[in-house]
């Protein structure tokens, strides 16, 4: 019985982070073109249905309906559910790392702004000054919720990373982007110096993978430019959960 309540109320959790998740999808489609997602039901794109509520299950419905609208028959796109998923995973993974806390509420906030930055730079190469200052709020909601690292710290953080990048910028024009480095420094007072330097090193390395990648086929000139917001929110995510560990054994390295 345990087990099975466990499993149901893992699947409960999944599911309401889909559902905000969700959300997150309509927010990235309509902030960009201007249109409230405060008011007007989901509807389909091509037709503009309006989707009845139990056609937005998350993740299911999408496979229920085998990635059609029901009354155009328009393609869905994949990402709907790949995102409800994501947000469903990282409501446990939230849960699981913090437990039942306001630390792991401020975390999955955290995480929702990150992952709207990725989906709305992706899509327009910009990140919104709205959603730079909602990662502050969020990370002066948690360090007040007594969310670790300590106020010195996040400080530290703001500046660590982002005042080279701005420095970078300025002697390489368009080396980085405004909007990057502000949700850098925004990122550093919620995550703190040490987790924000983790998170943009790893934000290096699989930007700069994929730079190599564009290159290789072609399909970027060696002066064009890729949304590089989605490699630092990726690795802001990576840091919250696994940033202690692996600076731990990146540091033990260098132990003799």
């Amino acid at each position: 019985m345990i087990y099975l309540a466990e499993a149901i109320l893992g699947l409960l959790v999944f599911l309401a982070g889909g559902g905000i998740f969700s959300f997150l999808n309509v927010v990235a489609y309509r902030m960009p073109r201007k249109i409230s997602f405060v008011t007007g039901r989901s509807h389909c794109a091509s037709c503009g249905a309006t989707l009845r509520w139990y056609e937005m299950v998350p993740v299911f419905n999408w496979f229920y309906l085998r990635g059609t609208c029901r009354s155009c028959g328009a393609r869905i796109s994949f990402r709907h559910p790949a995102v409800e998923a994501l947000g469903g995973v990282l409501a446990l993974l939230c849960l699981r790392h913090f437990g039942w806390s306001a630390e792991a509420f401020a975390a999955y906030a955290f995480l929702a702004l990150l992952t709207l930055v990725a989906l709305i730079d992706a899509d327009t190469m910009e990140i919104p000054n709205g959603l730079v200052i909602g990662v502050l709020i969020v990370a002066v909601a948690a360090w007040g919720c007594g969310f670790a690292p300590s106020w010195r710290e996040r400080l530290i953080g703001l500046l660590c990373v982002s005042v080279p990048m701005l420095l970078i910028t300025l002697v390489i024009p368009g080396a980085f982007g405004g909007g990057d480095i502000k949700l850098v420094a925004a990122s550093g007072a919620f995550l703190g110096w040490k987790m924000n330097l983790v998170a943009a090193f790893l934000a290096v390395v699989a930007g700069g993978l994929y730079g190599i990648y564009l290159l290789a086929t072609r399909r970027k000139g060696r002066k064009e430019h890729f949304a590089f917001g989605p490699f630092l929110c990726a690795g802001m995510a990576a840091a919250l959960f696994w940033g202690a560990p692996l600076l731990e054994w990146y540091l033990g390295l260098y132990k003799f």
